[in-house]
């Protein structure tokens, strides 16, 4: 299993978030504030089986939003390994 992190701009938040459950996954979203893509953005943690990671990295590449500038960049995704996982 893997903790996925991914740092999005608060303007694709919802049609990110809302494609992943449509998906199957499950979402939790931290309002996020502070400079990481100098902008707005919002937290978004999944715990999501390893033979499931790069179709949730792939959902989330296609649902943030195209930038007007090719050098910004649309948001950041950290792919952590998770030793335990309890539901309680």
């Amino acid at each position: 299993m893997k903790l996925l992190i991914a740092v999005v701009q608060t303007a694709d938040s919802n049609t990110v978030a809302q494609a992943l459950i449509d998906r199957g996954f499950r979402v939790t979203r931290l309002a996020s504030t502070g400079g990481f893509l100098r902008r707005g953005s919002t937290t978004l943690m999944l715990g999501v089986e390893d033979e499931r990671v790069d179709e949730a990295v792939e959902i989330i590449r296609e649902e943030c939003s195209q930038p007007a500038e090719p050098a910004i960049k649309q948001g950041v995704i950290f792919v952590l390994p998770v030793s335990r996982f309890e539901q309680i």
